[in-house]
């Protein structure tokens, strides 16, 4: 076991100059820049922990339903993966930038692993210009009244993007109620084909500088047409006409995914990486 030198705990006197830290990179630190401006520090209201090494302006990472590393050095990622096995895991994946996530992994492994799935490539995206596509007019933000019929594309992206079923473990109640909160707070976007969904993404993190897109999907009959990117690129120009940076990442391996996003005007800022957990 690792001895652990120099542990505190992240305090609230911490939290400006965290997010201060964390503002050298926004695209990267999204994710949990921000749930830090909306709920603080703390890990009642954070949902996870904050863990550093010593100084949170240079070594940080958060433990939660995903364990993100955000800054440090390799021995900072040895220091955190030796935190993590203290006690039973929490996270189902491990995700953030690869050269990171990599390293914590690579202490990782040999208790937590082996890995369901280990993406070691996936290019971390932005735009902060208008997209150099047309965005599709027929896409415009889910409501409430829409539940039902987005609910089943959400369900189906889920499953193939993470291998697992989200309705398994309680016959789909809190995914619902997760999908259900997403609508609610205007960061879901949908296109009707009629009565079904033909296409539907979500802005799955929203800082002050950046808004992060996820789950994009479209019907699978309707696949091959254009209809994703332009579809993205109307989430896109949501995002940036909301005063943020659009941003996104996507595996290596779906090249008619990044050649979609390169045709919006995306560029490759940075590269993540994501464990997913047996």
């Amino acid at each position: 076991m690792l001895k652990m030198l120099h542990e505190r705990v992240v305090s609230v006197r911490d939290a400006s100059r965290v997010l201060t830290a964390l503002d050298v990179d926004p695209v990267a630190a999204c994710m949990v820049a921000a749930r830090i401006e909306e709920f603080g520090v703390e890990s009642h209201a954070l949902g996870g922990r904050l863990w550093t090494h010593g100084d949170p302006t240079e070594s940080l990472c958060f433990a939660g339903v995903n364990l993100i590393p955000l800054l440090g050095t390799s021995s900072d990622m040895r220091y955190f993966a030796g935190r993590a096995v203290r006690s039973p895991r929490a996270c189902s994946s491990l995700v953030g930038s690869a050269d990171l996530v990599l390293p914590m992994w690579s202490e990782l492994e040999s208790t937590w692993g082996p890995a369901r799935e280990l993406r070691a490539e996936q290019p971390l995206m932005a735009l902060a210009d208008p997209p150099t596509i047309p965005p599709h007019p027929g896409v415009r933000p889910a409501q409430l009244r829409d539940l039902e019929q987005y609910l089943p594309a959400a369900i189906d992206m889920f499953t193939a993007e993470v291998g697992v079923d989200p309705c398994a473990a309680d016959g789909g109640r809190s995914y619902r109620r997760r999908v259900a909160s997403t609508v609610v707070a205007g960061r879901a976007y949908v296109l009707f084909d009629g009565p079904t969904v033909a296409f539907k993404a979500e802005v799955g993190a929203l800082s002050a500088r950046v808004g992060q897109i996820q789950g994009v999907w479209v019907r699978p009959d309707l696949r091959g047409h254009g209809l994703g990117a332009a579809g993205t690129a109307a989430v896109a120009d949501a995002v940036l006409r909301s005063g943020r940076i659009a941003s996104l990442y996507v595996n290596s391996f779906n090249t008619p995914a990044r050649r979609a996003y390169e045709r919006i005007g995306f560029r490759q800022v940075g590269t993540f990486a994501t464990v997913m957990l047996a």
